[in-house]
């Protein structure tokens, strides 16, 4: 299997990669609290379509490292940023999803522009700035975060099963758009990511990356749902629209924070649409 070896701690810390098909490379970054099999979905028809697909998982996440740092923005940008050397990647395509369109902002603004990124897309993502205030009411509070971190401390496992339901919205879609399947299969994933790494990704939801967005240069999609309850479109999808001059809004009506699943028919046109 493909590992990349992108710092130490105790050991080797090693980013599992997955890398299929020969044509226009596109790297798919994965959210909270999932790996790079979240794009299971998107991966077989953007594969269709003749597309080099590139999934990754973070560190603490999935098959990579169970490091015991690193867990900021800079350090996951790096890590990108090293697995495109090492795959001597140009004019690709970056798709993050969630805290993975984190990791988007931050590489562009620090490694990226159209001299080697051709596109970017956003799906259900933090930027530009989740912290709710005056500039944007439609943010998140930082209590919320200090709730979450309360709660992973006192039973990971039974915050993964309530998290994960309010990610797809089960209670309203369970049974149409998501099966109790789907649901073990995202928890089964998130079970095994590192405690630590669970844990210390939170706070980084509210990283403010409104001076990264602002260096973004390259065609740009965002693609929100306007049913998501982690990451309100209105503090999330809609500023960085206006940030990001000449972006495209898609608004999926009715979509979860977790619309990877749930509308994968919808986010996959949009995806072929705009990366071909």
């Amino acid at each position: 299997m493909p590992y990349l070896t992108v710092g130490h701690d105790e050991g080797d810390i090693q980013i599992y990669f997955e890398d299929h098909g020969t044509g226009k490379p596109v790297i798919l970054i994965h959210g909270y609290p999932l790996s790079g099999r979240s794009w299971e979905k998107q991966t077989q028809a953007l594969l269709a379509a003749g597309l080099r697909v590139i999934t990754y998982d973070r560190r603490g996440f999935g098959q990579s490292s169970q490091a015991a740092s690193g867990y900021t923005y800079e350090v996951f940008a790096e890590d990108l940023w090293k697995l495109v050397r090492h795959l001597n990647l140009k004019q690709f395509s970056l798709v993050g999803f969630s805290m993975g369109g984190g990791e988007v902002a931050r590489y562009i603004s620090r490694y990226g522009s159209t001299k080697n990124v051709d596109r970017a897309v956003f799906i259900s993502a933090v930027p530009p700035f989740l912290l709710k205030s005056d500039e944007n009411p439609a943010g998140v509070e930082e209590a919320v975060r200090t709730g979450i971190e309360a709660a992973i401390r006192k039973d990971r496992l039974t915050f993964l099963t309530s998290f994960l339901e309010n990610f797809y919205n089960a209670d309203v879609l369970l049974g149409s758009r998501l099966t109790e399947e789907d649901l073990r299969y995202s928890w089964n994933i998130a079970s095994m990511a590192s405690p630590v790494g669970t844990f210390c990704c939170v706070k980084t939801w509210w990283t403010d990356f409104r001076a990264d967005v602002a260096k973004i240069d390259m065609p740009t999609l965002i693609i929100h749902g306007d049913a998501d309850r982690t990451l309100p479109i209105d503090g999330t999808a809609r500023p960085l629209n206006r940030a990001i001059r000449g972006s495209r809004l898609a608004v999926i009506e009715g979509a979860p924070h977790g619309l990877l699943t749930t509308h994968a028919d919808e986010v996959n046109k949009l995806l072929v649409d705009f990366l071909k």
